[in-house]
């Protein structure tokens, strides 16, 4: 019997094809950007390369970024969704993505997959037989819980003899090749009934125990959000991180509004459980098949405000953008030790305020205090901190992360920022 509270006891630090790829991404894409990671990335501690949505679809990407409706999925017998054998080649003969997973390990790195809760339509249409059991895919299927937004599976009625067994299969699979992160998708702000804001409470409650069982410690993430606060108890209990927004992308709007469910979620940070801000849009991002997409839309002092949010919160840091193509900015903030040494080692963050106009957060690693002010307004504007309820009366010298400047302060920390920049100190 595995342990979720022996996986990520400190924030996972990773890549994700999604916001490069959408659900499009192929075998070359995955382990090129393994690659990139193992040669500039793995010594400040990144080491996850996750495949997103849809590899189970051959002709992921046709639509671009929209996913082929009641499309042909490649699955075994069992109703197990297996990688489509044109996008990942090596994926031939029943080998799965056991040979990429292979390769990975072989890196020093971790790799993780994307699954759509519950079963899939055409396991459950087909009547295929769930493995070891002769309990046909289609008497375990909740026919009325469906995406909105892909059609590829049906939910799982947790009542139905065979649910469990539907999900200890899949995980058996996954296990068996070696998979070490799992994201688990249209699970964390599901609808159901007045009575309970979720429906998905008791798949996460089957998915967990099939990762329990299955022989691997794998990190279980949940998407997409907002999750729902009142369940942050039973999110805690069964994931490692779950999504706290919707998809995020490269605009202030959205980065805005972060600073809000970051103060809501704040004080659910703890190891081994992390409100996720979802993915980092940063550098070479939404590729399509001709090879353009967009660099970031942030500004440069917005990407230092969202390194600088995301890192001081804590949570998971997994990069979005094509790797291969980024720059010598992108790599730097990808880089920063002592931030990456805050997200992974810190304490539970605290933000100290916010109105329409600024920001602070403090946090702690053992007893240095490390503290973060950010310019929410579209013109340059002086943001200060008291430091005396925090800290004491004692003087410091105050580091700046992302520049090296050093500052004396006592009693109150003060910074000129650029229009929604950012700044953050230790304190030493």
């Amino acid at each position: 019997m595995y342990n979720k509270d022996k996986v990520a006891l400190t924030p996972p630090l990773g890549w994700n094809s999604w916001d490069c790829y959408g659900p499009a991404v192929n075998e070359e894409q995955l382990l090129g950007n393994a690659a990139y990671m193992a040669e500039h990335l793995k010594s400040h501690g990144w080491e996850y390369v996750v495949c997103d949505i849809q590899w189970y679809e051959p002709e992921a990407g046709k639509y671009h970024w929209d996913y082929n409706r009641f499309a042909q999925l490649c699955m075994d017998e069992n109703g197990r969704l297996l990688p489509a054998e044109n996008r990942f080649p090596s994926a031939a003969n029943g080998a799965g993505f056991k040979p990429i997973a292979d390769q990975v390990h072989a890196m020093g790195l971790k790799f993780g997959i994307h699954i759509m809760r519950g079963v899939p339509r055409l396991a459950v249409h087909n009547r295929l037989k769930i493995k070891g059991t002769d309990i046909s895919c289609h008497t375990i299927a909740h026919r009325n819980s469906i995406c909105a937004w892909n059609t590829d599976m049906y939910g799982v009625d947790a009542d139905r003899e065979g649910a469990q067994a539907y999900y200890d299969s899949i995980f058996e699979l996954y296990a068996s090749w070696g998979i070490d992160y799992v994201k688990v998708d249209d699970i964390c702000n599901v609808k159901a009934t007045p009575l309970e804001e979720y429906s998905a409470r008791r798949e996460i409650e089957m998915i967990r125990k099939a990762i329990d069982g299955c022989g691997r410690n794998m990190v279980l993430s949940l998407s997409p959000g907002p999750a729902v606060i009142k369940e942050a108890w039973h999110l805690a209990k069964h994931a490692n991180m779950w999504r706290i927004t919707d998809d995020f992308w490269d605009n202030w709007p959205s980065l805005l509004e972060m600073f809000w469910r970051c103060e809501v979620w704040q004080a659910h940070v703890k190891p081994g459980q992390y409100p996720d801000c979802d993915m980092l849009p940063l550098g070479h991002i939404s590729i399509t098949e001709d090879g353009k997409g967009h660099y970031t839309n942030f500004t440069k002092p917005e990407q230092v405000t969202l390194m600088t949010l995301w890192g001081i919160f804590r949570a998971p840091l997994i990069m979005g953008g094509e790797l291969r193509d980024n720059d010598a900015f992108t790599l730097s903030l990808l880089t920063n030790d002592e931030l990456l040494h805050l997200n992974q080692h810190g304490g539970t963050p605290l933000q100290l305020f916010r109105d329409e106009t600024k920001a602070a957060w403090l946090n702690f690693v053992g007893e240095t205090p490390y503290i973060a002010l950010f310019n929410l307004q579209a013109e340059p504007a002086e943001v200060s901190a008291s430091l005396t309820e925090l800290v004491g009366d004692a003087s410091y010298t105050a580091v700046e992360l992302w520049t090296g400047e050093t500052t004396a302060v006592q009693g109150e920390i003060t910074a000129q920022l650029e229009p929604h920049g950012a700044k953050i100190f230790k304190l030493i």
